[in-house]
Parts: structure tokens; sequence; C-alpha cells
């Protein structure tokens, strides 16, 4: 659930609920709305077993990389098919760039980045290119934006519309930890909210075992497959496209990785917008709070809407997640629904208030009837299980790059002692958040970069960053964080007062701003509110 957490997959919803299977956290407040000023943002036009990050992703300085890679040009050619997808229209383009595997050593192996693009319909008012990060980590975007794009008309008109798989992703070296019969016994047999010392022994061996496997499967590319490395490919290709500034769409996750960007080349910063933004403040235990705060928000506005007394509800939600433990519900395929399935399928829901009436009719099922099968469908998506019990991998990509970024890595008794509080703090989510901060990188072969992640960008342009008050997987605080960390005059903040994981297509009024931004350069003031 949380922002690259374990209730996995983080990619962030692009106004229309184009996730009902993804993964973060949320929370906020704030009030009337400034007239928006019409400054512009200046744009132009046109591994050892224990391996560590190198020393160039922990600073801005790097070695220079070689002519070979800052002078590539992009060959577009038409789509293949992906495995088991839909063929892509004509009007998308795919090629591959070429980037350094250690930028600490940058003239030696590379990794290749899969990009794809649609062009801009007006091409003799074309302004560049716009880059999207749909969130994760772990997001395919060569795979989201073809879904998406139909949220992006009105860019697209001057934009060629980018987006691309980051290193450690489905097609740019894509991190695998476990087979389709692995996870599902992990799923089956594993409790994320153990109770017992046994069950503890089983669930910490379980979160070993998976980073043994990445490392045996995906050992090289492991420790190279963080933020700073993801950030360093952004400005590769930005070069790559030709664009003297990187314009940039970031949500959930892809805040991160743009505040990331913005640190480390804030002269390349053209127009940017962080959606739905990722707390840069807050380390692995505090993304666990934040998403337990906001994941109950979310669940206690469902209840309200519902005409249910919130604190009623949500013990009444707790006590059946407590039944299901005791005893797994049927389903109809012939699987149980465990209570570590159970709160992941409740969990889908509340990341889109249009996805509401699913949550009822799945708690309705499981109270009423005692069957899982509406929740269990609801944690296979988010999981990536399809009909077949095939996986996806981008839960195996989640975890290698918040491992390589978090330095955090708490021990069992550490999370013990944190599900009182936690459970206070929600008592349908907080013991599950609580357990993952020692589950989600125990053992890990790769330590991590950082406690936090840096994302000051004196000298950037301005950077709009937008929370929403409901947002249940990247709180609303974290928006004001990021504004702050960015400095001032760079993070511009705007608020969307309402629900859902994300702002822009679900908003009117922020869909136009961020459409005048990215079209006209039109910044609003620092604070703007869209109710």
């Amino acid at each position: 659930m949380r922002t690259h957490r374990r209730t996995r997959r983080a990619t962030a919803r692009t106004g229309v609920a184009l996730l009902a299977a993804v993964l973060l956290a949320g929370c906020g407040l704030l009030s009337s709305e400034p007239q928006p000023s019409a400054t512009t943002d200046g744009r132009p036009a046109g591994a050892s077993p224990t391996p560590t990050p190198s020393a160039a992703q922990n600073s801005p300085t790097a070695p220079r990389l070689p002519a070979a890679l800052t002078s590539q040009r992009l060959d577009w050619k038409r789509c293949t098919t992906p495995r088991g997808g839909n063929a892509r229209g004509a009007q998308w383009r795919c090629a591959r760039v070429d980037v350094p595997l250690d930028y600490a050593e940058p003239a030696g192996e590379t990794l290749s980045i899969s990009l794809i693009r649609k062009e801009a319909r007006d091409r003799g008012r074309r302004i560049g290119s716009l880059l999207f990060n749909f969130g994760g980590p772990g997001g395919s975007g060569v795979a989201t934006l073809p879904r998406a794009a139909g949220q992006y008309e009105t860019l697209n008109s001057r934009y060629d519309l980018v987006s691309f798989d980051p290193r450690g992703v489905a097609a740019s070296s894509g991190v695998r930890c476990r087979s389709d019969g692995e996870q599902e016994q992990a799923h089956r047999t594993v409790d994320l909210t153990p109770d017992t010392a046994a069950e503890e022994r089983a669930f910490i061996a379980d979160a070993a075992d998976f980073g043994a496997g990445c490392e045996r499967r995906s050992g090289e590319v492991l420790p190279h497959v963080g933020t700073s490395n993801a950030a360093r490919d952004l400005d590769l290709i930005r070069q790559a496209l030709g664009d003297d500034k990187l314009s940039y769409l970031g949500f959930s996750y892809g805040t991160e990785l743009g505040g990331t960007y913005a640190h480390l080349f804030p002269h390349h910063v053209g127009r940017t917008v962080l959606d739905a933004v990722v707390d840069p403040t807050a380390d692995g235990v505090g993304h666990a709070r934040n998403q337990t705060r906001g994941f109950q928000r979310a669940l206690e506005n469902y209840l309200k809407d519902r005409g249910q007394d919130p604190r009623a509800g949500s013990e009444r939600i707790a006590r059946l997640l407590a039944r299901i433990d005791r005893s797994p519900l049927p389903t109809g395929s012939g699987r149980e629904l465990t209570e570590s399935l159970a709160i992941t399928g409740i969990v889908t829901p509340l990341y889109s208030p249009s996805s509401w009436p699913e949550l009822t009719a799945a708690l309705d099922e499981a109270e009423n009837n005692g069957t899982g099968d509406e929740l269990l469908r609801l944690a296979d998506s988010y999981n990536g299980r399809d009909a077949q019990g095939r996986y996806d991998t981008q839960s195996h990509s989640q975890r290698a790059i918040s491992c390589a970024d978090s330095a955090s890595r708490p021990s069992l008794d550490e999370a013990r002692a944190l599900v009182p509080e936690f459970r206070r703090l929600s008592p349908v989510f907080g013991p599950f958040l609580a357990w993952d901060t020692a589950g989600w990188c125990a053992e890990w072969p790769v330590e991590g970069e950082h406690e936090t992640p840096e994302t000051s960008a004196p000298g950037a342009g301005p950077i709009l960053v937008v929370g929403t008050t409901g947002d249940p997987a990247t709180p609303y605080e974290g928006a004001g964080r990021m504004a702050d960390e960015l400095g001032e005059g760079v993070g511009v903040l705007v608020t969307n007062k309402g629900e859902g994981h994300g702002a822009y297509g679900s908003n009117g009024c922020v869909t136009s701003t961020i459409d005048d931004y990215f079209l006209a350069g039109k910044v609003p003031a620092d604070g703007k509110v869209c109710g």
C-alpha cells in the first residue's frame, strides 16, 4: 500500500482510475483560492554479496559521460505487441536509449531503456517532449501511456507524449525475483500480520527469501536500480529527445523521481508537475505511518459517504479481518481469501471514489455470505495476477527500487513495537503497515542509499506540486513538504480539495491549471486551491 511499499503497486492513477491495481499513501486540507499569476518558467523553445550504491548516486557531480551516450539519436520504429497485451496504434512509436549500468563507470557496461512516443498533433506549434512517470516504483510507462493517453489530448496538441520503463522495470532489464508458483505460495501461506512466534519467523524468512531470489535472478542490475540513477537516465533521455530542458509530469512515486531529478539537474528543469506527492521528508517508518493515516482517512470518508459511523464501521471491518485470519473465506475458484489478501482487496477501491461501490459489494459478500470472491478479485488486480495465475513483475521492481533507495532496515522487534501505535491510527491497516516496515527490505542484498531523498533544487524554475486532501496513498501533507523542500520560488503548491489518488483529469480546476502551465507557461499563485 504505501508509496513504494509491499501491498504493492504504486502506479498512480491518471485522472480516471487507470489503476485499480496500484499502491501508495495520503492526507490534508487548506483554504481560499488566490488569484493566479502570469509568470512563466523561462523555458526556451524547442555485484558483490552486499553491493553499495556508487558515489555517483550520492552526489550531483559525477564522471563525465562519453559522447557515445550523450549524442545518441533515437531510432523510432513501430512498436511490437507486448506479450499478453494489445497492439499499439499506428500513432505510437518505440525506441531505446543506452545508459550506463553504473554512473560511476560511465564508459563501462550499459543498459537499454525502453521508450514510447506519440507525436504532437500541431507540429508547427510543437513545444517539445513531455515525459511521464505514472508511479510505482516499478510501473511500466511503455505499457501505461497508450492506455492513459486519452487524458492528455489537450497536452498532445503541442507536446510529444513520451514515457519509458525505468531501469529495472519491464522492458528495461526488469527485475525478477520469483516464479508465479512461488508468488502464489507466499500469498497463500504467509501471514503479513503475524500473531505468533512461528508466524513471525515465517514472515521474515519469506521476506529474506524474496531478496535472495532477486539477487539470484537479477543480481547484476540490483545495486543500480535506485531513483537517483533513474533520474540520471531521465537526463540522458532528455538529451536524446533533443530538448534543452525536461518537461515532466510525474504521479505518485513519479513525484519522488521528479524531485530527485530537480535536485541533480536544476538548470535542466523545464515545466514540471508533481501530482499525488510522496513526502520527501519521511523515512521508511514515516511513510508507513503516513499511509496508515491516509488509508484510514479514505476508509472513513468512504464510510461517511455510505451513511455509516466511521469509527464503528472501521471496527466492524477490523473484526471481519480477525475472523478471516482465524478462518479464511472460501471462493468459487477453490482458492481461499486470507486476511492478507482481504486487506489488499479493501485497499484497492480506496484509490478512487468511483471504485467505492466495488468495496461495498465486496464487504457485503464477505460479511453476509461468508465468501471472498470479490475481495479476492480486487486483491488479484492489485497484485498483478491474471485469471491463469500468472503474475506481472511490478512488485519485484517496486521492492528492488525501494530497497536500493531506502537505508531503513527496521528489525522484527522494532516493527512489533510499532503495532500498538499503528493500530490506534487504523485498526484496519495499522498492523499490516507496522509489520511491513520490517518485512519489506529484510536482509536485502543491496544497501540503501539514504534515509530520505534529497529534493532541494535551487536555480530550478517553478515546479507545480499538486496535493489532494483525501488522497489515501500519498497523504496531502506530503505535497506541502515537497514544495518546501524544492525551495522558495521553486515549489508551487496547488491543493485539490477532494478524494482519490491524483488530481489531473479528475478535477477540472486542477486539470486546466496544469494545462495552462504546460501550454502557456502560466504559473499559478503558490497556495492555489481547487475545490
